[in-house]
């Protein structure tokens, strides 16, 4: 459906025209004369090389000519401009030439080379135009059969070879590729540590998608589209929660990020063009990228865009401006905008680059909000005439076929030089720079010829195709472009080897249980409003003049400034307020009152009355933050003063349970607690285990709820509120929620643990916790080794106490199928205090017993005189019959012992006996000995303090009995009853 409105939109009736068809006809001839001078240039004086030097006449190698920093890095002495030109020649219709150009660059084109490039450019420009070569080449066989005949799909073998070789550059921990790679050797792991090379731009990261999901799909190399995705998928994950934005530079290797600068320019503009373009690409099954970028659209329009500027912002501050000046790159967005169907802005911006296009002939590499030059040059690029391009073809309208004039008169008058077409490095003076970029040919032209052609299907059905950002051509239809079967298996071969390389490494256990979420989105519809020229006309004039940009009062900025005026007479209150709720935020905004996440999680308010829309807001602003000063204060006082249900606030802990050989100590993580649902504190926590949810965002409703059934369901956190994670778990009737946080800086030990927030309406019944990504990534390795692991999820110092009381709930979890119960083997009685009873643990869960109690399966016997853990009675008979070897052992046969404690850990009673009847004939010796000298010779009463936590069964109606005839006993922790004196008692026998 959404592939029908977009072509609707775009496919439209070229009836009405300002502009003759002979004046059309005229410049688009012209378009192609202009075009035929770089291109003609390019091979006469500088082909193979990788550019054009127009002003030198020759060609720009690698190498051969002064450094230019980082713009050298897109050559690779591959013939950059000639494979970057392959579709253009296509599309303007010079099959010839086309024909010609493919055969060159099948026969000298090659990727063995020891250069380093890249990453970004070499795919957009090389892959890409590889692959719009290929699909070129294809196409016009197709419709021509005598043209391309002998082509054997050579240049898809090229766009795969290059691909492998740029693949070593994802070899980090992030999955974000390294900004550069070396063609023939790949990635220096020293290098990559180095400043220059381990940050990268949120664009070169993000603007693989289209072409490398193209690759993985004509050759069958799943490779290719995985790595993209992660990419994308990891991208997402690093923009801000709160704002919804990204940065613009991050580290490869942490993904922290170096630059906070959040716009839609230099360093993140095509990030964006490819989350669209890639659902458009890829189907309706792929809608995470559209869902992702209506989440980054719908902020760049609350924060970037400010009046008809769109100026760059603090991602973490989205109200605090970064610079006051645009880039040239930002002019890409009113075309991604048409695509969209938000035509209004899209006007809008575009009439403010045409007016600083008019007042500097070109559009300069940085201006001011105030329409004056920042960077004074020009490369000639071509993302105005690609806006001006799309808005034409979504309206019709004959404005922008004059925009077009004016751009293709001002290239001819101010750039054309002998050898081809120059750069500007100073629009005001038209001072040339001896450089023509590859995208000059790629884009420019390319655009300008099908802005004035009047024949939409002449050569090349452009409505088949996608753009991607260099302009190249891919297909919406893949399967129309099959490869044969011997090509087919040569590529599957290759897949198989470079997945041995590639394919295992950098995969975290988050990304293994990830599932795509499915959500019903559709595209607007067109409105009719745009097939009036007036209205549009009317958009344009109020941009036209010398005012700021950020003060211009845009008709799509003022729909929001005028709802917000009539909503400013219902002032939020704190109790109402939530930071995940954009509509809160823009309130706040209104009022004066900025957000800043601070590096614990919490926020603060900071309200400048200055920043306000008017005065009345400013004052409600000052009151806001004086009710939330009292609100905040009362609830400190009341949570000093309640019970646990107030006490959301403070952490809880998760602790699995890990059954292993030797019995290792437990691991607790601590985890935040929810404000709504079950609250676990000052209560028993909860056993179940654990069931990965799909899909892993938890946002939409849950695949296989019978393995989620009573178990603690894990999702990650992002794309819904948290309170709508745990509804979808409790609606397939989990017993709780882990919800993995996505911030891997933030960790538990540095206290950074906060409560989460629900919206007002409690209708949870289970309880859910928040954990950290590292602690997360710990657990689910646990679960990796241990599919049937338990967990518990409460208060740490109520886990032995818990387990005594669901030992009926534990039980469920172990069927005679269950292999593991032949590990079950030891366990124990305890005296549960509330209860004033005893319950004998089931075999079943005897090994969960020992691992709560840290139990350790060897005993050393000098451990027994190191804590004082009973005292009890026995009447010695001096007169009976009895050796100390048999006292001993009726002694032990009385108080029943299966299990026993040293220095704090459980052990088997077995590997206890031996040192159990030497430490009590010692003892039975010297109370004798003792006897006989005190002359007693009746009766007598010896009190033997043993060293040792003695923890019995017996019978609950025994119990009384024993207590008063075989032991007396003194409480000494809340869980459980054992039999133990003061620590001071131990003192007595050391």
């Amino acid at each position: 459906m959404f592939i029908k409105i977009f072509q609707i939109l775009l496919v439209i009736s070229t009836i009405v025209t300002g502009m003759s068809p002979e004046e059309k006809a005229q410049l688009r001839l012209k378009v192609i004369d202009m075009f035929k001078h770089g291109f003609n240039s390019y091979m006469k004086y500088a082909y193979p090389a990788d550019e054009l030097m127009p002003l030198s006449c020759k060609g720009r190698y690698r190498g051969s000519e002064p450094s230019r920093g980082d713009i050298d890095d897109a050559l690779g002495n591959f013939s950059l401009t000639l494979v970057d030109s392959l579709d253009t020649l296509a599309v303007l219709g010079m099959f010839d030439e086309f024909e010609r150009a493919v055969r060159q660059v099948i026969q000298y084109v090659s990727f063995d080379r020891d250069v380093i490039v890249s990453v970004f450019e070499t795919n957009i420009r090389m892959i890409g135009g590889l692959l719009g070569g290929h699909i070129s080449a294809k196409y016009i066989n197709s419709r021509y059969p005598l043209r391309l005949s002998w082509y054997r799909d050579e240049l898809l073998v090229l766009a795969h070879d290059l691909g492998l070789r740029l693949l070593p550059a994802f070899n980090t921990t992030s999955g974000l590729p390294l900004p550069r790679v070396n063609l023939r050797y790949g990635i220096d792991l020293t290098l990559s540590k180095s400043e220059r090379e381990r940050f990268t731009c949120t664009a070169c990261a993000g603007t693989l998608i289209l072409e490398w999901a193209t690759l993985s799909r004509l050759t069958g190399n799943y490779l290719f589209e995985q790595y993209a995705d992660r990419a994308m998928s990891y991208l997402w994950e690093r923009r801000h929660r709160q704002s919804n934005l990204m940065g613009t530079i991050l580290n490869v290797h942490s993904g922290d990020w170096i630059v906070r600068e959040s716009g839609i320019g230099a360093g993140i503009d095509s990030y964006y063009e490819y989350l669209f373009k890639a659902y458009v690409l890829l189907g309706e099954k792929n809608t995470d990228y559209l869902s992702r970028f209506q989440e980054h659209y719908s902020s760049i329009m609350s924060y970037v865009q400010q009046g008809v500027a769109m100026v760059n912002v603090h991602m973490h501050q989205p109200y605090r401006l970064a610079k006051n000046h645009m880039d040239a790159l930002l002019a890409f967005w009113p075309g991604l905008q048409v695509m969209t169907g938000d035509l209004k802005p899209a006007i809008e911006l575009h009439e403010m680059l045409y007016q600083v296009v008019k007042k500097h002939k070109f559009l300069p590499e940085a201006f001011t909000t105030d329409y004056r030059i920042h960077w004074n040059s020009h490369p000639l690029r071509p993302e105005f005439v690609e806006s001006t391009y799309f808005l034409y073809k979504a309206t019709n309208d004959p404005h922008y076929l004059e925009v077009g004039r004016t751009i293709l008169t001002n290239l001819e008058k101010h750039a054309r030089v002998p050898c081809g077409y120059a750069a500007l490095s100073d629009v005001s003076t038209g001072q040339h720079e001896d450089r023509m970029d590859s995208f000059v040919l790629a884009e420019t032209f390319k655009y300008l010829y099908l802005l004035f052609d009047s024949i939409p299907h002449r050569y090349i059905d452009i409505d088949q195709f996608i753009f991607t950002t260099e302009a190249h051509l891919l297909p919406l239809n893949l399967l129309l472009f099959n490869i044969n079967d011997t090509l087919k298996k040569e590529f599957n071969k290759q897949t198989l080897l470079s997945a041995r390389l590639y394919e295992q490494k950098n995969l975290s256990l988050t990304e293994r249980f990830n599932e795509k979420r499915a959500k019903n989105n559709q595209c607007p519809a067109f409105n009719d409003q745009f097939q009036s020229h007036q209205y549009k006309e009317q958009l344009r004039k109020n941009i036209r003049g010398d005012q700021d940009m950020t003060e211009t009062v845009t008709t799509s900025s003022s729909i929001g400034i005028e709802k917000q005026t009539r909503e400013s007479h219902n002032r939020l209150t704190p109790s109402e307020f939530s930071a995940g709720d954009p509509q809160h935020i823009a309130q706040l905004k209104q009022m004066g009152i900025q957000i800043q996440t601070m590096s614990d999680g919490r926020i603060q308010l900071i309200h400048n009355s200055a920043n306000a829309a008017s005065n009345e807001d400013a004052n409600d602003g000052i009151i806001f933050i004086q009710d939330m000063m009292e609100f905040m204060k009362n609830m400190n006082e009341l949570g000093q003063s309640s019970s646990s249900e107030n006490r959301y606030h403070l952490p809880l802990s998760v602790i699995p349970l890990v059954t292993s050989s030797p019995l290792t100590k437990l691991i607790s993580f601590t985890v935040g607690s929810a404000q709504f649902g079950k609250q676990l504190h000052g209560k028993s926590g909860i056993f179940a285990q654990l069931y990965v949810a799909q899909p892993f965002s938890g946002c939409s409703k849950l695949f296989f709820p019978h393995y989620l059934y009573s178990r603690i369901g894990i999702v990650r956190r992002g794309d819904c509120m948290f309170i709508e994670k745990a509804r979808q778990l409790e609606y397939v009737q989990a017993s709780g929620g882990i919800i993995i946080d996505h911030n891997i800086s933030l960790k538990s030990s540095n206290g950074a643990i906060f409560s989460m927030t629900g919206d007002g309406n409690n209708n949870v019944h289970i309880p859910i916790v928040l954990m950290f990504k590292d602690e997360a990534f710990q657990l689910l390795h646990l679960l990796s080794k241990q599919p049937n692991l338990i967990v518990y999820i409460g208060e740490e110092k109520r886990l032995q106490e818990s387990f005594y009381q669901q030992m009926d709930i534990l039980e469920t979890y172990f069927e005679p199928f269950n292999q593991t119960n032949r590990k079950w083997i030891y366990g124990e009685i305890e005296w549960l205090k509330k209860k004033n009873l005893c319950s004998i643990v089931p075999m079943k869960l005897k090994q969960l017993e020992l691992i709560i109690h840290q139990e350790n399966n060897s005993i050393d016997i000098n451990m027994m005189n190191k804590i004082p853990i009973i005292q009890f009675e026995h009447v010695i008979d001096a007169n009976e019959n009895k050796s100390a070897e048999e006292i001993a052992a009726e002694l032990f046969n009385n108080l029943n012992l299966t299990a026993v404690n040293f220095d704090g850990q459980l052990n088997n009673i077995d590997a206890y006996r031996s040192a159990f009847d030497k430490v009590i004939r010692t003892a039975l010796a010297n109370a004798v000995n003792e006897s006989l000298k005190s002359n007693i010779t009746v009766r007598q009463e010896q009190q033997i303090e043993i060293p040792i936590e003695i923890i019995t069964t017996v019978k609950e109606e025994d119990q009384q009995q024993i207590t008063t005839t075989t032991t007396t006993t003194t409480t000494q922790t809340t869980d459980t009853r054992e039999y133990t004196e003061k620590r001071s008692k131990i003192n007595d026998i050391n």
